[in-house]
Protein backbone atom coordinates (compact mmCIF):
# COMPACT_ATOMS: atom_id res chain seq x y z
CA UNK A 1 0.00 0.00 0.00
CA UNK A 2 1.44 3.21 -0.49
CA UNK A 3 2.68 5.52 2.03
CA UNK A 4 -0.17 7.34 4.00
CA UNK A 5 -0.45 10.80 4.35
CA UNK A 6 0.23 11.76 8.32
CA UNK A 7 -1.67 14.37 9.62
CA UNK A 8 -0.70 16.25 13.38
CA UNK A 9 -4.04 16.66 14.95
CA UNK A 10 -4.28 19.67 17.46
CA UNK A 11 -6.72 19.44 19.52
CA UNK A 12 -9.61 16.64 20.33
CA UNK A 13 -12.55 18.07 21.43
CA UNK A 14 -16.03 18.38 19.85
CA UNK A 15 -14.34 19.10 16.10
CA UNK A 16 -11.17 17.14 16.78
CA UNK A 17 -13.60 13.81 17.46
CA UNK A 18 -15.09 14.54 14.89
CA UNK A 19 -12.40 14.70 12.56
CA UNK A 20 -10.71 11.40 14.10
CA UNK A 21 -14.97 10.01 13.35
CA UNK A 22 -14.65 10.98 10.14
CA UNK A 23 -11.18 9.40 9.10
CA UNK A 24 -11.62 6.15 10.52
CA UNK A 25 -15.15 5.96 9.24
CA UNK A 26 -14.70 7.10 5.54
CA UNK A 27 -11.15 6.06 5.20
CA UNK A 28 -12.22 4.01 2.15
CA UNK A 29 -13.61 6.97 0.39
CA UNK A 30 -10.58 9.14 1.24
CA UNK A 31 -8.49 6.83 -0.20
CA UNK A 32 -10.17 6.64 -3.21
CA UNK A 33 -10.39 10.57 -3.53
CA UNK A 34 -6.74 11.08 -2.68
CA UNK A 35 -5.02 7.70 -3.97
CA UNK A 36 -3.47 7.51 -0.33
CA UNK A 37 -4.66 6.30 2.77
CA UNK A 38 -5.05 9.42 5.60
CA UNK A 39 -3.65 8.72 8.87
CA UNK A 40 -3.27 10.30 12.15
CA UNK A 41 0.29 10.70 13.53
CA UNK A 42 0.03 12.25 16.15
CA UNK A 43 -2.88 14.17 18.64
CA UNK A 44 -2.12 17.29 20.47
CA UNK A 45 -4.24 17.76 23.82
CA UNK A 46 -3.93 19.08 27.41
CA UNK A 47 -4.79 16.02 29.38
CA UNK A 48 -3.82 12.87 28.58
CA UNK A 49 -5.58 10.66 30.95
CA UNK A 50 -9.23 12.39 30.24
CA UNK A 51 -11.95 10.41 29.65
CA UNK A 52 -13.04 10.82 25.60
CA UNK A 53 -16.38 9.52 24.25
CA UNK A 54 -14.37 8.00 21.36
CA UNK A 55 -11.22 5.32 22.07
CA UNK A 56 -8.21 6.42 20.82
CA UNK A 57 -4.75 4.89 21.16
CA UNK A 58 -3.22 5.95 24.04
CA UNK A 59 0.22 6.11 21.55
CA UNK A 60 -1.57 8.88 19.67
CA UNK A 61 -1.65 11.25 22.27
CA UNK A 62 0.70 14.01 23.24
CA UNK A 63 0.52 16.94 25.82
CA UNK A 64 4.00 18.34 23.38
CA UNK A 65 3.28 20.57 20.49
CA UNK A 66 6.50 19.47 19.49
CA UNK A 67 5.90 16.20 18.85
CA UNK A 68 3.70 17.66 15.57
CA UNK A 69 4.97 20.66 14.34
CA UNK A 70 8.81 19.46 14.42
CA UNK A 71 7.61 15.82 13.55
CA UNK A 72 9.12 15.00 10.01
CA UNK A 73 6.96 12.18 9.88
CA UNK A 74 3.71 14.84 9.70
CA UNK A 75 2.99 15.93 6.87
CA UNK A 76 -0.13 18.18 7.33
CA UNK A 77 -1.56 19.66 10.55
CA UNK A 78 -5.30 20.02 11.45
CA UNK A 79 -5.73 22.22 14.04
CA UNK A 80 -8.91 22.40 16.02
CA UNK A 81 -7.97 23.37 19.51
CA UNK A 82 -8.71 27.53 19.44
CA UNK A 83 -7.88 30.53 20.34
CA UNK A 84 -5.05 32.87 19.39
CA UNK A 85 -2.14 32.46 21.22
CA UNK A 86 -0.04 29.92 21.32
CA UNK A 87 -1.98 28.25 18.25
CA UNK A 88 -0.44 31.16 16.31
CA UNK A 89 2.81 30.41 17.18
CA UNK A 90 2.25 26.66 16.85
CA UNK A 91 0.87 26.85 13.33
CA UNK A 92 3.97 29.72 12.16
CA UNK A 93 6.32 26.95 13.38
CA UNK A 94 4.50 24.44 10.98
CA UNK A 95 4.34 26.13 8.18
CA UNK A 96 8.10 26.81 8.66
CA UNK A 97 8.66 23.37 8.72
CA UNK A 98 7.51 22.87 5.36
CA UNK A 99 3.57 21.48 7.01
CA UNK A 100 0.51 22.26 5.25
CA UNK A 101 -1.99 23.28 7.44
CA UNK A 102 -6.22 23.04 7.91
CA UNK A 103 -7.54 25.29 10.33
CA UNK A 104 -11.36 26.14 11.62
CA UNK A 105 -9.63 28.69 13.89
CA UNK A 106 -11.94 31.95 13.19
CA UNK A 107 -10.36 34.09 15.61
CA UNK A 108 -6.75 33.72 14.16
CA UNK A 109 -7.75 33.97 10.63
CA UNK A 110 -9.03 36.91 10.86
CA UNK A 111 -6.66 38.71 13.31
CA UNK A 112 -3.52 36.70 11.58
CA UNK A 113 -4.69 35.13 8.44
CA UNK A 114 -2.68 37.18 6.19
CA UNK A 115 0.77 36.77 8.16
CA UNK A 116 -0.17 32.97 8.12
CA UNK A 117 -1.02 32.78 4.24
CA UNK A 118 2.01 34.85 3.20
CA UNK A 119 4.25 32.41 5.60
CA UNK A 120 2.59 29.17 3.74
CA UNK A 121 3.73 31.00 0.43
CA UNK A 122 7.42 31.30 1.03
CA UNK A 123 7.81 27.81 2.27
CA UNK A 124 5.11 26.30 -0.32
CA UNK A 125 2.56 25.56 1.64
CA UNK A 126 -1.18 25.61 1.50
CA UNK A 127 -3.26 27.12 4.22
CA UNK A 128 -7.33 25.97 4.32
CA UNK A 129 -9.50 26.87 6.41
CA UNK A 130 -13.01 26.04 5.33
CA UNK A 131 -14.30 24.94 8.79
CA UNK A 132 -13.36 28.94 10.61
CA UNK A 133 -16.69 30.63 8.76
CA UNK A 134 -20.15 28.73 8.51
CA UNK A 135 -19.43 25.21 9.83
CA UNK A 136 -20.69 22.70 7.21
CA UNK A 137 -21.57 25.17 4.52
CA UNK A 138 -18.48 25.24 1.88
CA UNK A 139 -18.77 29.11 1.47
CA UNK A 140 -14.82 29.84 1.06
CA UNK A 141 -14.23 27.43 -1.22
CA UNK A 142 -17.14 28.65 -3.30
CA UNK A 143 -16.04 32.54 -2.95
CA UNK A 144 -12.27 31.51 -4.34
CA UNK A 145 -13.34 28.83 -6.88
CA UNK A 146 -16.99 29.13 -7.47
CA UNK A 147 -16.95 32.85 -8.45
CA UNK A 148 -13.19 32.81 -9.68
CA UNK A 149 -14.84 33.86 -12.94
CA UNK A 150 -17.06 36.94 -10.92
CA UNK A 151 -16.82 39.70 -9.54
CA UNK A 152 -18.81 39.68 -6.43
CA UNK A 153 -20.37 42.75 -4.88
CA UNK A 154 -21.94 41.76 -1.87
CA UNK A 155 -22.22 39.07 1.03
CA UNK A 156 -25.17 39.06 3.36
CA UNK A 157 -25.62 36.55 6.29
CA UNK A 158 -26.41 35.05 9.35
CA UNK A 159 -23.09 33.41 10.54
CA UNK A 160 -23.95 32.66 14.13
CA UNK A 161 -26.33 30.06 15.13
CA UNK A 162 -26.63 31.32 18.90
CA UNK A 163 -27.72 34.47 18.17
CA UNK A 164 -30.01 33.51 15.17
CA UNK A 165 -31.40 30.84 17.81
CA UNK A 166 -31.97 33.61 20.55
CA UNK A 167 -33.74 35.60 17.75
CA UNK A 168 -35.94 32.77 16.88
CA UNK A 169 -37.41 32.23 19.97
CA UNK A 170 -37.98 36.08 20.70
CA UNK A 171 -40.00 35.80 17.31
CA UNK A 172 -41.79 32.77 17.87
CA UNK A 173 -42.20 32.67 21.97
CA UNK A 174 -42.37 36.72 22.82
CA UNK A 175 -39.35 35.71 25.20
CA UNK A 176 -37.13 37.82 26.29
CA UNK A 177 -33.49 37.57 25.35
CA UNK A 178 -32.06 36.87 29.05
CA UNK A 179 -34.24 33.75 28.84
CA UNK A 180 -33.56 33.06 25.35
CA UNK A 181 -29.64 32.93 25.89
CA UNK A 182 -30.20 30.57 29.46
CA UNK A 183 -32.12 28.37 26.95
CA UNK A 184 -29.42 28.87 24.46
CA UNK A 185 -26.43 27.58 27.11
CA UNK A 186 -28.74 24.70 28.43
CA UNK A 187 -29.21 23.26 25.44
CA UNK A 188 -25.08 23.82 24.18
CA UNK A 189 -25.68 26.60 21.82
CA UNK A 190 -23.78 28.95 23.75
CA UNK A 191 -21.10 29.41 25.98
CA UNK A 192 -20.82 30.00 29.24
CA UNK A 193 -19.45 33.19 28.66
CA UNK A 194 -21.52 34.19 25.73
CA UNK A 195 -19.98 37.32 25.12
CA UNK A 196 -18.55 36.87 21.56
CA UNK A 197 -21.75 35.29 19.97
CA UNK A 198 -24.33 37.91 21.27
CA UNK A 199 -22.26 41.22 20.98
CA UNK A 200 -21.47 40.31 17.35
CA UNK A 201 -17.84 40.04 17.38
CA UNK A 202 -17.59 35.88 16.53
CA UNK A 203 -19.46 37.09 13.61
CA UNK A 204 -17.53 39.99 12.48
CA UNK A 205 -14.83 37.97 12.78
CA UNK A 206 -16.30 35.70 9.90
CA UNK A 207 -17.20 38.88 7.82
CA UNK A 208 -13.89 40.13 7.79
CA UNK A 209 -12.55 36.55 6.79
CA UNK A 210 -15.34 36.89 4.28
CA UNK A 211 -14.89 39.99 2.75
CA UNK A 212 -11.02 39.26 2.55
CA UNK A 213 -11.88 36.56 -0.27
CA UNK A 214 -14.61 38.00 -1.82
CA UNK A 215 -13.28 41.19 -2.22
CA UNK A 216 -9.65 40.72 -2.77
CA UNK A 217 -8.42 43.07 -0.01
CA UNK A 218 -6.91 43.21 3.16
CA UNK A 219 -9.60 44.12 5.65
CA UNK A 220 -8.97 43.81 9.22
CA UNK A 221 -11.74 42.75 11.92
CA UNK A 222 -11.21 46.56 13.33
CA UNK A 223 -12.62 47.72 10.76
CA UNK A 224 -16.02 45.54 10.41
CA UNK A 225 -18.82 47.59 12.61
CA UNK A 226 -20.05 45.68 15.43
CA UNK A 227 -23.30 45.98 17.10
CA UNK A 228 -24.83 43.01 18.91
CA UNK A 229 -28.47 41.94 20.10
CA UNK A 230 -28.25 42.05 23.73
CA UNK A 231 -30.39 45.11 23.86
CA UNK A 232 -32.84 43.95 21.50
CA UNK A 233 -36.13 43.47 23.14
CA UNK A 234 -39.76 41.68 22.55
CA UNK A 235 -41.59 44.98 22.03
CA UNK A 236 -38.54 45.66 18.61
CA UNK A 237 -39.33 41.89 17.51
CA UNK A 238 -42.80 42.42 17.70
CA UNK A 239 -43.03 45.47 15.98
CA UNK A 240 -40.74 44.56 13.31
CA UNK A 241 -42.99 41.74 12.49
CA UNK A 242 -46.26 44.35 12.25
CA UNK A 243 -44.59 46.21 9.74
CA UNK A 244 -43.58 42.99 8.02
CA UNK A 245 -39.97 42.42 9.25
CA UNK A 246 -38.19 39.35 10.82
CA UNK A 247 -35.51 40.64 12.82
CA UNK A 248 -31.77 38.60 12.58
CA UNK A 249 -28.71 39.20 13.29
CA UNK A 250 -26.92 40.13 9.86
CA UNK A 251 -23.26 40.44 8.68
CA UNK A 252 -22.79 42.30 5.73
CA UNK A 253 -19.99 42.84 3.63
CA UNK A 254 -20.79 45.13 0.13
CA UNK A 255 -18.14 46.49 -2.82
CA UNK A 256 -19.32 49.77 -4.93
CA UNK A 257 -17.47 52.26 -6.26
CA UNK A 258 -13.70 50.05 -5.30
CA UNK A 259 -15.00 51.35 -1.81
CA UNK A 260 -15.81 48.72 0.88
CA UNK A 261 -18.55 48.40 3.73
CA UNK A 262 -18.36 45.54 6.64
CA UNK A 263 -20.91 45.51 8.96
CA UNK A 264 -22.33 43.32 11.93
CA UNK A 265 -25.75 43.87 13.29
CA UNK A 266 -29.08 43.75 14.29
CA UNK A 267 -31.02 44.32 10.65
CA UNK A 268 -34.98 44.10 9.82
CA UNK A 269 -35.47 41.76 6.75
CA UNK A 270 -38.78 41.71 4.37
CA UNK A 271 -40.60 38.94 5.32
CA UNK A 272 -39.48 37.97 1.05
CA UNK A 273 -36.08 37.98 1.85
CA UNK A 274 -33.75 34.42 1.52
CA UNK A 275 -32.39 34.88 4.78
CA UNK A 276 -35.56 35.54 6.33
CA UNK A 277 -36.64 32.38 6.97
CA UNK A 278 -33.64 30.48 8.07
CA UNK A 279 -34.41 30.18 11.91
CA UNK A 280 -32.87 28.30 15.01
CA UNK A 281 -28.66 27.45 14.98
CA UNK A 282 -28.73 27.63 11.10
CA UNK A 283 -26.86 29.68 8.99
CA UNK A 284 -26.82 31.38 5.90
CA UNK A 285 -24.79 33.49 3.45
CA UNK A 286 -26.31 35.07 0.30
CA UNK A 287 -23.88 35.98 -2.67
CA UNK A 288 -23.88 39.05 -4.85
CA UNK A 289 -21.89 38.60 -8.28
CA UNK A 290 -22.09 41.38 -11.35
CA UNK A 291 -22.86 38.30 -13.80
CA UNK A 292 -23.71 35.38 -11.64
CA UNK A 293 -26.66 37.52 -9.79
CA UNK A 294 -27.67 36.29 -6.35
CA UNK A 295 -26.67 33.15 -4.94
CA UNK A 296 -27.30 31.38 -1.40
CA UNK A 297 -25.68 28.94 0.88
CA UNK A 298 -27.52 27.51 3.51
CA UNK A 299 -26.93 24.51 6.04
CA UNK A 300 -25.62 24.03 9.79
CA UNK A 301 -23.11 26.52 11.21
CA UNK A 302 -21.43 24.77 13.87
CA UNK A 303 -21.40 21.02 14.92
CA UNK A 304 -19.51 18.21 15.68
CA UNK A 305 -19.40 16.30 12.26
CA UNK A 306 -20.59 19.62 10.04
CA UNK A 307 -17.50 21.22 11.08
CA UNK A 308 -15.18 18.16 10.79
CA UNK A 309 -16.67 17.46 7.27
CA UNK A 310 -15.44 20.98 6.37
CA UNK A 311 -12.36 20.46 7.94
CA UNK A 312 -12.12 16.94 5.72
CA UNK A 313 -12.89 18.38 3.09
CA UNK A 314 -9.99 20.61 2.92
CA UNK A 315 -7.83 17.98 4.27
CA UNK A 316 -8.51 16.07 0.89
CA UNK A 317 -8.04 19.54 -1.38
CA UNK A 318 -4.42 19.77 0.62
CA UNK A 319 -3.87 15.82 -0.23
CA UNK A 320 -4.63 16.35 -3.66
CA UNK A 321 -2.64 19.36 -4.20
CA UNK A 322 0.49 17.36 -2.28
CA UNK A 323 -0.12 14.78 -5.29
CA UNK A 324 -0.76 17.08 -8.19
CA UNK A 325 2.90 18.95 -6.76
CA UNK A 326 0.62 22.39 -6.82
CA UNK A 327 0.35 23.39 -3.19
CA UNK A 328 1.33 27.12 -2.43
CA UNK A 329 -0.40 27.98 -5.30
CA UNK A 330 -3.60 28.46 -3.89
CA UNK A 331 -3.45 31.25 -1.44
CA UNK A 332 -5.38 33.87 -2.30
CA UNK A 333 -3.44 37.22 -2.07
CA UNK A 334 -5.25 40.47 -1.61
CA UNK A 335 -4.30 42.54 -4.34
CA UNK A 336 -7.48 45.53 -4.51
CA UNK A 337 -6.06 48.48 -2.75
CA UNK A 338 -8.95 48.76 0.30
CA UNK A 339 -11.05 52.07 0.50
CA UNK A 340 -13.66 51.95 3.34
CA UNK A 341 -17.01 54.20 2.99
CA UNK A 342 -17.66 56.80 4.98
CA UNK A 343 -21.07 57.25 7.04
CA UNK A 344 -22.35 59.64 4.60
CA UNK A 345 -22.20 56.55 1.82
CA UNK A 346 -23.39 53.87 3.59
CA UNK A 347 -27.24 53.65 2.73
CA UNK A 348 -29.96 51.61 3.54
CA UNK A 349 -33.48 52.45 5.59
CA UNK A 350 -33.80 52.40 8.86
CA UNK A 351 -36.20 51.50 11.77
CA UNK A 352 -36.89 53.75 14.79
CA UNK A 353 -38.64 53.43 18.08
CA UNK A 354 -39.36 56.70 19.97
CA UNK A 355 -41.24 57.60 23.19
CA UNK A 356 -42.88 60.76 23.19
CA UNK A 357 -45.21 62.70 25.31
CA UNK A 358 -49.01 62.13 24.29
CA UNK A 359 -49.98 65.24 23.46
CA UNK A 360 -50.90 66.95 19.71
CA UNK A 361 -48.45 68.07 17.45
CA UNK A 362 -45.70 65.96 18.04
CA UNK A 363 -45.87 63.85 15.17
CA UNK A 364 -45.70 66.56 12.86
CA UNK A 365 -42.60 67.95 15.13
CA UNK A 366 -40.86 64.59 14.70
CA UNK A 367 -41.59 64.06 11.09
CA UNK A 368 -40.07 68.40 10.85
CA UNK A 369 -36.74 66.97 11.96
CA UNK A 370 -36.67 64.28 9.05
CA UNK A 371 -37.32 66.55 7.10
CA UNK A 372 -34.55 69.03 7.80
CA UNK A 373 -32.39 66.06 8.15
CA UNK A 374 -33.28 65.17 4.31
CA UNK A 375 -35.34 61.63 5.26
CA UNK A 376 -37.73 60.91 4.16
CA UNK A 377 -40.46 58.56 5.80
CA UNK A 378 -42.18 55.05 4.24
CA UNK A 379 -44.38 53.58 7.51
CA UNK A 380 -45.10 55.44 10.75
CA UNK A 381 -46.77 53.47 13.41
CA UNK A 382 -48.36 55.45 16.07
CA UNK A 383 -49.05 53.37 19.12
CA UNK A 384 -50.93 55.19 22.59
CA UNK A 385 -49.20 54.37 25.87
CA UNK A 386 -51.37 54.19 29.12
CA UNK A 387 -47.98 55.19 31.47
CA UNK A 388 -46.64 58.66 32.45
CA UNK A 389 -48.66 60.13 29.29
CA UNK A 390 -46.08 59.02 26.87
CA UNK A 391 -46.91 57.59 23.46
CA UNK A 392 -44.38 55.51 20.94
CA UNK A 393 -43.83 56.40 17.54
CA UNK A 394 -42.50 53.53 15.37
CA UNK A 395 -40.92 54.70 11.96
CA UNK A 396 -39.18 53.04 8.81
CA UNK A 397 -37.56 55.77 6.79
CA UNK A 398 -36.83 55.70 3.12
CA UNK A 399 -33.14 55.28 2.26
CA UNK A 400 -31.14 57.31 4.01
CA UNK A 401 -27.16 57.30 5.10
CA UNK A 402 -26.00 56.51 8.44
CA UNK A 403 -24.44 60.04 8.36
CA UNK A 404 -28.55 61.42 8.06
CA UNK A 405 -29.38 59.06 10.64
CA UNK A 406 -27.21 60.42 13.13
CA UNK A 407 -28.08 63.50 11.95
CA UNK A 408 -31.82 62.74 13.17
CA UNK A 409 -31.42 61.13 16.78
CA UNK A 410 -28.99 64.35 17.56
CA UNK A 411 -31.84 65.95 16.23
CA UNK A 412 -34.36 64.06 18.55
CA UNK A 413 -32.65 64.94 21.31
CA UNK A 414 -32.90 68.57 21.16
CA UNK A 415 -36.68 68.26 21.01
CA UNK A 416 -38.20 68.34 24.48
CA UNK A 417 -41.11 65.98 23.39
CA UNK A 418 -38.94 63.20 22.60
CA UNK A 419 -38.19 61.50 25.85
CA UNK A 420 -35.91 58.54 24.25
CA UNK A 421 -35.00 56.34 21.52
CA UNK A 422 -36.36 53.08 22.59
CA UNK A 423 -34.51 51.53 19.57
CA UNK A 424 -33.24 52.11 15.61
CA UNK A 425 -31.83 49.33 13.12
CA UNK A 426 -31.05 48.96 9.94
CA UNK A 427 -33.76 47.65 7.52
CA UNK A 428 -31.76 45.17 4.17
CA UNK A 429 -33.55 45.33 1.19
CA UNK A 430 -33.94 48.91 0.82
CA UNK A 431 -30.17 50.32 -1.23
CA UNK A 432 -30.19 52.04 -3.70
Amino acid sequence: MDEPIRVGLMGLGTVGTGVVRLIEEHQEDLVHQTGKPIAIEKILVRDLLKERPLAVDPDLLTNRPEEIVQNDRVDLVVEVMGGIEPTRGYLREALENGKHVVTANKDLMAAHGAELLSIAAQRNCDVYYEASVAGGIPILRALVEGFSSDRITRIVGIVNGTTNYILTEMARKGTPFEEALARAQELGYAEADPTADVEGLDAARKMAILGNLGFHTNLSLEEVSVRGVSDVTPADVHFAEQLGYVLKLVGIAGLDKEKVEASVQPVLLPRSHPLASVDGVFNAVCVYGEAVGETMFYGPGAGELPTATAVVSDLVTVANNMQLGVTGRSTVTPYREKRMKGADEVFSKHFLRVRVEDEAGVLASLTQIFAEAGVSLEKVLQVPHCEDGEAEIVLITHTASQYQLKDVQFRMEELPAVRRLMSYYRVEGGEQ
